[in-house]
């Protein structure tokens, strides 16, 4: 018999939670500003990165600060690195740029639009801070949160009042959107530092074993609310929406959680991101394949299984100097039919904010490198009775010399990963490379019915 897939009884290990939180350090941050300014540098004058409470995460990678409610934005002259960079806050940013480790190396202006409606209004404009930095007739580039890829170049995605402000000033030549020197497939934030990979390895563990406490704790008759309460949520920023639903609700996969009550043999499914790390799990809210609806009490012969080979062969290829494009073809080899409905990249990079972007696609010849952070994310959209399964988890990319660092630097981190890695090699018969990092607490554990969540998918021989 060929290798397959096979539902089992499995003890899932306690991987073990942080006692110390990783930090990036000044010098990080000032060397990614460098770097970028001296990327931009080569054809542009001035670079403006714009953020707001939701596209925060371009100005938090460069200065550790993130807009809390308001917008803001970072200006930096490539032309003269005398010149601090400015921030340009609202009113409540002033005081939480102390947040940032290079606060120091910051000249930080009041602009008080940027606060939100009803605050008080005043101080300088925008134009008067353009006109005081010497923009007019310079070469300017954009960063904003997203570009698009056919004609990335001109189409500027920052608000309209600050590009038409820009335009005013008879730049030469016109605006340049730079966000693809941070957010392309080959962009500034793909390839991660040790220091933000621990971070992200910290993150996951609470995401990860926030879903690892619903899997083992959930009950019928519980509300939606209280089953995300056995999350045990610390706080951690989040990168999205927390996700839980149960019933009708559930096909949507996106709706937060409400007060109506989980019913046995209801489908169920669940996501919890925050910076750096997401996870999510679907499945049944049942204890076999008996409580189900009669005409779907094959789903782990149709769904399941045929989903959990295509993902292990996802885990098993991934590394070093693959492509995007082998990636995507494993996926859609196995499971492309459209039964499955796999229509989304089967996997993205992953950094503060959920999804930068993706080197997972049809054709797609972008060789993975070390320090590169990504989510395993193949979500069957069925659109039938069976509804789903899922498995999302993060992984880490690093050669030998990152690996040798990320041990010596963070050995607690460091045994939790080696841990995982042996978990899914012994137990789950899932054979990873040599430089698979897996961050989750739940690492590849897929138990199709809730209500035994000790019965998971495996492979054997």
């Amino acid at each position: 018999m060929t290798r397959h897939a096979e539902l089992a009884e499995i003890q899932l290990p306690d991987f073990g939670m942080p006692t110390f939180e990783p930090e990036i350090p000044a010098e990080v941050y000032r060397h990614r500003l460098f770097t970028f300014s001296g990327d931009v540098s080569m054809d542009h004058d001035f670079v403006l990165v714009y953020a707001d409470r939701e596209h925060f995460a371009n100005m938090a990678y460069l200065t550790g600060y993130d807009p809390r409610f308001e917008e803001a934005l970072l200006i930096i002259n490539t032309m003269d690195s005398s010149k601090k960079p400015l921030l340009v806050v609202g009113n409540e940013g002033i005081s939480y740029v102390s947040i940032s480790p290079i606060k120091d190396d910051l000249e930080v202006i009041l602009y008080q639009p940027f606060s939100l409606m009803g605050q008080p209004r005043g101080g300088r404009s925008l134009r008067n801070i353009f006109e005081s930095i010497g923009i007019k007739g310079k070469n300017v580039a954009v960063v904003g949160w997203k570009y698009e890829e056919e004609n990335y170049d001109s189409n500027i995605v920052v608000p309209a009042y600050i590009a038409d402000l820009l335009r005013d000033f008879d730049l030469n030549p016109s605006l340049f959107n730079a966000t693809g020197f941070l957010m392309a497939e080959d962009g500034l934030r793909i390839i991660n530092e040790v220091e933000q990979l621990a971070r992200f390895e910290f993150a996951a563990c609470f995401t990860s074993q926030a879903l690892r406490n619903v899997l083992f704790g959930l009950q019928p008759d519980m509300t939606e609310f209280e089953a995300v309460q056995l999350m045990g949520l610390n706080g951690l920023p989040l990168s999205c929406h927390l996700m839980l639903s149960a019933g009708p609700r559930a096909f949507m996969g996106l709706p937060s959680p409400s007060m109506r009550k989980i019913a046995r043999g209801e489908p169920f499914t669940m996501a919890y991101g925050v910076w750096g790390a997401l996870n999510a799990r679907a499945g049944w809210v049942v204890e076999s394949a008996t409580e189900l609806p009669v005409n779907i009490q094959d789903y782990v012969e149709k769904l399941v299984k045929p989903y959990f080979e295509a993902i292990v062969a996802w885990y098993e290829h991934i590394g070093i100097g693959v492509t995007g494009g082998e990636l995507y073809d494993i996926i859609h080899d196995r499971i492309g039919d459209p039964f499955f409905g796999v229509t989304l990249n089967p996997g993205h990079y992953i950094h503060l904010d959920e999804w930068i972007h993706s080197p997972i696609y049809k054709g797609s010849g972008i060789k993975l490198k070390s320090g590169m952070a990504l989510q395993a994310d193949v979500i069957p959209a069925t659109g039938t009775p069976y509804f789903t399964t899922n498995i999302e988890d993060g992984i880490a990319l690093a050669d030998e010399n990152l690996r040798q660092v990320f041990a010596t630097k963070y050995p607690e981190a460091w045994r939790r990963i080696q841990a995982r890695r042996d978990f899914m090699e012994n137990a789950l018969g899932i054979h990873l490379k040599p430089e698979v990092l897996p961050f989750s607490n739940i690492p590849a554990y897929l138990p199709p019915f809730l209500l035994s969540p000790r019965h998971t998918m495996r492979m054997v021989d």
